[in-house]
């Protein structure tokens, strides 16, 4: 994806959107209708043909155009691919997230649960969110779930934040 700056110019990217249209689980070619190991269906708990738009930071969206640039994007327009095309195998990705986890984190962080599984990232994303004050409603909007499901489910799993909460409750309290 050719850019046309300049070697020291900077780009500034905002807010962005991905649509979500349909996912495609891993069921095994015994557990398909189709008999192929993935199957393409619509977002759970929508109609066939939903969409849901899920806005991402200008960080993401930089690193999403640095990815396709470098990567470019598969046939069916998924940003990974396996060596020969197809979606990438469960413990290549697995494999990659271990050594991502290492990379990013501290060896205490890294024996710890935290952001241990690939979905993980979604919990601490509710946790951040609803800690960096935006209401509950929209933190559920942009995960595609109930308030209530969005308190039960991915508002517990930040790493860290005991002392913001205490000196939040101890400024209320005065």
């Amino acid at each position: 994806m050719p850019t046309g700056q300049c070697q020291h110019e900077k780009i500034e990217y905002g807010w962005g959107r991905i649509t979500l249209a349909e996912t495609a689980p891993r069921s095994g070619t015994a557990w398909t209708d189709d008999g192929q190991a993935y199957e393409r269906r619509g977002l759970k708990h929508r109609a066939r043909k939903d969409t849901r738009p899920v806005p991402i930071p200008p960080q993401l969206v930089a690193l999403l155009h640095k990815h396709i640039e470098d990567h470019d994007t598969a046939p069916d327009g998924r940003l990974f691919r396996g060596l020969h095309g197809g979606p990438l195998s469960e413990s290549v990705y697995d494999r990659w997230w271990k050594l991502a986890r290492v990379q990013a984190f501290t060896p205490a962080q890294v024996a710890s649960p935290l952001v241990r599984r690939p979905y993980d990232p979604r919990h601490a994303a509710a946790s951040l969110w609803l800690n960096a004050g935006v209401p509950a409603t929209e933190v559920a909007r942009r995960l595609g779930h109930s308030v209530a499901v969005l308190l039960r489910v991915y508002a517990n799993c930040i790493d860290g934040g005991d002392a913001g909460m205490n000196d939040r409750i101890g400024g209320a309290l005065g």
